[in-house]
């Protein structure tokens, strides 16, 4: 039977380029969902913040913090910036660059990740936050 299964994490996060580990906390929703086979969807609203997967390992954290650093980085004159004084137009762009969503296949009631491969957040903003990533396992139910 196709079922729908939806759920939210809330994640907090500090100024700068946060990149916080989400794996463990959506295989258990995946886990809890019941479905299968099918397709897990995450999405974050929010124009300062995006969802991709990494090898979640410090060194690789670190080099993508600089590489985004090297394409778009903080102290760039950007227009967001003098049209509303809130400093954070870097964010937008990355944000945009590496977007709001992600979509995974759902495989035997798992998540089906490379062995090297977690999902992350990564949270632009140059204040604090407590992102709300939305969820759905859409699929088979076991």
């Amino acid at each position: 039977m196709f079922t729908v299964s939806t759920f939210s994490l809330e994640v907090p996060t500090t100024a700068g380029t946060d990149i916080v580990d989400l794996t463990d906390s959506v295989r258990e929703a995946v886990r809890q969902s019941g479905i299968a086979d099918g397709l897990l969807t995450l999405f974050i609203a929010g124009s300062t913040a995006a969802l991709t997967t990494i090898e979640y390992e410090p060194g690789v954290v670190n080099d993508l913090r600089r590489a985004l650093e090297r394409l778009f980085p903080r102290d760039l004159e950007y227009e967001h910036d003098r049209r509303w004084g809130d400093g954070n137009g870097y964010a937008h762009v990355r944000a945009a660059f590496l977007k709001p969503s992600l979509t995974l296949p759902v495989q035997h009631g798992h998540l089906h990740l490379g062995t090297w491969q977690q999902i992350v957040l990564c949270d632009f903003d140059n204040r604090p936050r407590r992102r709300q990533i939305q969820g759905q396992v859409l699929g088979l139910a076991a």
